[in-house]
């Protein structure tokens, strides 16, 4: 019942404008700083894989790993990869467009942030992010999601149909 009023409710959707902006100025302003200042990610990388030793490590091992045999040598590509998708998440939830899937590339982002041992703001913006990801199209009803995803759906039933014409009878 709850999942039905997060999905359809105008009352909802007007709940969730405000968390888009929200979370969306978030995304845009931390995105907008990195692609103008220089960002380079090696070191807060090499902080992570740190966090993982000791005695009450705050990063698991098999994340370090991951860290420091895939996204340190790569650090340029992850150094672009955050910077402009912090940027377009940001983007998309303000304008409401797209918005289920700028939430879930968003809260991928702060996942690897929390994985990374990272608190700050990634916990409530988890929270947020998930209420707009439950309630799918409701979320960007109040935004451009409002003009795209029936064009959107259109698009797909026109495309469902399957030609047979070419099959010999």
């Amino acid at each position: 019942m709850f999942v039905k009023f997060l999905r359809n409710n105008i009352y909802a959707s007007i709940v969730f404008l405000f968390f888009r902006l929200y979370l969306g100025w978030e995304w845009l302003t931390a995105g907008w700083d990195k692609i103008n200042g220089d960002f380079d990610a090696s070191g807060y990388l090499k902080g992570a894989v740190g966090k993982a030793t000791g005695e009450h490590p705050a990063v698991q091992t098999w994340w370090a790993n991951f860290l420091e045999g895939f996204a340190i040598p790569n650090v340029g590509l992850f150094n672009f990869l955050v910077a402009w998708g912090e940027f377009l998440v940001g983007l998309a939830l303000l304008l409401g467009i797209f918005t289920t899937f700028a939430a879930l590339m968003g809260i991928v982002m702060n996942f690897a942030f929390l994985l990374s041992g990272t608190t700050s703001t990634n916990p409530q913006m988890v929270i947020l992010t998930i209420f707009i990801l439950v309630a799918g199209a409701n979320a960007g009803k109040i935004g451009l999601d409002y003009y795209v995803v029936p064009y959107v759906r259109n698009l797909f039933k026109r495309n469902r149909t399957v030609d047979t014409s070419y099959i010999e009878k």
